[in-house]
């Protein structure tokens, strides 16, 4: 197997940047390695965490860098599309952050633009990484279910992580944001089977009181071409110092020859310190009780990152520098993605069934 060596370039220093930064800096195949931020400060302090060769404010001059061979978009969600795009036209990979963008036109002008270069692109789904997923995925593939009727996908966190999203991007509601994780893993279990319809309904209040338009709950029914129905459940309002630090989730499949339910909301390992318990995501923000294994991305433990995050990170690395087979999430299932979840919204606002794929 050929190995090739990679020069990685992370758009954007923030969370996820920063641990996309700091696992490709410990990967065997990245020789070079450059992270850029609008915050020419944060990038500076990235490169300085990860022994960056290359640090700068301009995102288009860090994805230029001759060194660079691909790329890691890692910028808010509404502004993937330049850096995605600029990549691509250089010929570069990208591996760009959920979901593919805000809106419906602007990830056509990626996918417009792919088609264009015909480079590589793919979206990160990090659940997809979570072993317990990828378990349930083998189960899929070895049809041990049959076929899928119906189903269920819920997650739930609190509303202290909740408003870290909105802060950064309004328009990142948790059904945009988070919902489209479990669109993800539920189109990817049945896959070639797409969703064809939409109805739900939401509740505001908590959110709204605050300035933003995103709903406290949201519970939708989608279904599906072959005629499979899956209840779709978010909930990022729970009260702040809810043990969660991160997705709280249950996913359930019905199969006519199998059923499968995936219990992930953590509670098998509880801590409760009096010191405190910081929040991954949160910096400020700490409880004295946590569902440890709660958070998003993974952990940190005993001097490495582990977790969805990291195994998806690792797989793309591996995939650029060996050529083995990558299950990250196409950008054609990440526009479905992107279509369903916008009309959940659609559909909790006139309180009508949705038609799929949407008039845009």
């Amino acid at each position: 197997m050929q190995r090739k060596e990679l020069g990685i370039a992370v758009v954007g220093s923030g969370r996820i940047g920063t641990l996309r930064a700091r696992l490709s800096a410990r990967h065997p195949a990245v020789g070079f390695l450059a992270v850029s931020d609008l915050d020419p400060a944060r990038a500076k302090a990235l490169a300085e965490q990860t022994g960056a060769d290359f640090h700068t404010g301009d995102n288009v001059e860090v994805i230029a860098r001759p060194e660079v061979n691909a790329v890691f978009v890692s910028t808010p969600e509404g502004e993937h599309a330049p850096a995605v795009r600029k990549a691509l036209e250089l010929g570069k990979p990208v591996l760009v952050e959920k979901p593919i963008a805000l809106t419906l036109g602007d990830a056509d002008d990626i996918l417009a633009t792919l088609k264009q270069t015909g480079g590589e692109l793919r979206v990160g789904y990090s659940r997809r990484f979570k072993e317990c997923f990828l378990r349930a995925k083998e189960q899929m593939n070895q049809g041990r279910l049959g076929r899928v009727i119906g189903g269920l996908a819920r997650v739930y966190n609190s509303r202290a992580q909740a408003f870290a999203i909105l802060k950064r991007d309004p328009h990142a509601t948790p059904v945009l944001d988070v919902l489209t994780y479990y669109v993800d893993l539920l189109c990817w279990f049945m896959e070639g089977n797409r969703p064809v319809e939409v109805i739900a309904r939401g509740q505001s209040g908590i959110f709204k009181q605050a300035g933003y338009e995103a709903h406290d709950v949201t519970w939708a029914i989608v279904t599906f071409a072959d005629g499979a129905v899956v209840n779709f459940g978010v909930s990022y309002a729970l009260p702040t110092r809810y043990p969660t630090l991160g997705q709280s989730d249950r996913v359930e499949l019905l199969g006519a020859e199998g059923t499968m339910i995936i219990d992930d909301d953590h509670m098998d390992h509880l801590l409760y310190s009096e010191r405190g318990i910081p929040h991954a995501y949160v910096p400020d923000h700490q409880v004295e009780m946590a569902f440890l294994g709660s958070n998003t991305a993974g952990d940190w433990a005993v001097g490495n990152f582990w977790g969805p995050l990291g195994n998806e990170t690792r797989a793309w690395l591996d995939h650029l520098a060996t050529g083995s087979p990558a299950i990250h999430t196409t950008p054609e299932q990440a526009r479905i993605n992107l279509e369903t979840t916008l009309a959940i919204e659609r559909a909790v606002a006139t309180g009508k069934p949705i038609r799929l794929p949407l008039e845009t």
